[in-house]
């Protein structure tokens, strides 16, 4: 779909002091975007629409090289599942994660779509914007302005943890009798939600003002705590590539990261209870549900009290994976995602999900 040259839209290769090939997260095949919105600029990748099959990009392996050289039409995949038609995936981050995340997921989604991963305003290398609302509700609000902008109307959404949440709620909102706006099928990957224990407990803490003062004085300030922080994201932390936890901390280089997250935390109590308050609505979406067993982020037990308020749903537990599936078995999730996009040999979405429709990925 092509994109809207609307006033501001910033849609080129960015022109920053660091060539765009150094950027975290860049890979050829993957251009990177800018916008103007919100009083500042909002970074986001999107895959090419010449991309090349996997075939002709290698295994897809994380660090493989994707080709560099450019592609004419007539070279484009001619799979039948690939079509210029397919409807647009959005990529949503989790907390103080930005488009990095999806740098081993979108070469092997561009044959299929064209992919938007978003630096969320405030997150990655986006601008941090004082006084912007970022609440789930509010956030939602600006991933479908996003879209507008781009004239997208209709499209996939894939959240990560907080990124979840921020997905079920911009699904909520499209189903709004007023909006022009629809999202046709949810990837939520170990979702935030309000039925795990963890997370209703942790972020309260952090987001007040005794957990404010200690969260500046340790993750902000100490590398080492960072690193130990995103080592409990993974089932086994021997899966850490090498450059991955350099990749998360890139964006400290912009000042006022934190301050995003700790925004973001402040809200958490009354966003969960919004969002439940919201799950009954979202009934008609077909949905996959992505966890890894051993995620001690948000708790996989609360996959099936959430999952009750989605009866077109399936979900795939990764065994002994973490938090971070698309980062500790890159290649299974991708896989798993792209049969749920083409729906190639995937359980039919039209049944409550159940003990019995729940996939191991093994």
């Amino acid at each position: 779909m092509p994109e809207a040259q609307g006033v501001g839209e910033l849609a080129v290769m960015a022109q920053r002091d660091l060539p765009v090939q150094l950027y975290p997260g860049y890979r050829p095949g993957v251009e990177e975007c800018w916008m103007e919105r919100d009083g500042g600029r909002m970074r986001y990748l999107r895959t090419e629409s010449n991309a090349p099959s996997l075939a002709d990009a290698g295994n897809g392996e994380p660090g493989s090289s994707f080709p560099t050289n450019s592609f004419s039409s007539d070279s484009f995949p001619t799979n039948s599942s690939i079509s210029p038609e397919k409807t647009p995936l959005i990529l949503l981050h989790g907390l103080l994660g930005y488009s990095f995340s999806w740098r081993h997921a979108m070469p092997s989604l561009a044959p299929y779509t064209t992919v938007y991963a978003l630096d969320m305003m405030g997150a990655g290398f986006s601008d941090r914007v004082s006084g912007l609302d970022h609440s789930m509700r509010g956030t939602a609000r600006r991933v479908l302005q996003f879209a507008e902008r781009l004239g997208i109307t209709s499209f996939d959404l894939l959240g990560t943890s907080h990124g979840g949440a921020v997905a079920m709620m911009a699904a909520a909102e499209c189903l709004q009798p007023q909006s022009r706006m629809q999202v046709r099928q949810l990837i939520l990957v170990a979702p935030v939600n309000p039925y795990s224990a963890h997370g209703r407990r942790l972020a309260p803490f952090v987001g007040s003002p005794l957990g404010t003062m200690l969260f500046r004085h340790t993750v902000a300030h100490v590398r080492p705590v960072f690193a130990y922080a995103h080592a409990r994201m993974y089932g086994d932390r021997s899966r850490i590539l090498p450059g991955t936890l350099e990749g998360y901390l890139a964006p400290l280089a912009k000042p006022r990261l934190f301050e995003h997250a700790l925004s973001i935390v402040r809200t958490w109590t009354e966003d969960l209870r919004e969002l439940e308050a919201t799950l009954p609505k979202l009934a008609s979406v077909p949905t996959l549900f992505m966890w890894g067993s051993k995620d001690t982020a948000v708790f996989p037990s609360s996959a099936e009290p959430l999952a009750k308020f989605f009866p077109h749903s399936n979900l795939i537990i990764f065994p002994g994976v973490g938090h971070l599936p698309y980062e500790e078995t890159p290649q299974e999730f991708n896989a798993a995602l792209i049969d749920f996009l083409t729906d190639n040999n995937f359980p039919a979405c039209n049944s409550r999900m159940n003990r019995d429709s729940v996939l191991n990925c093994d």
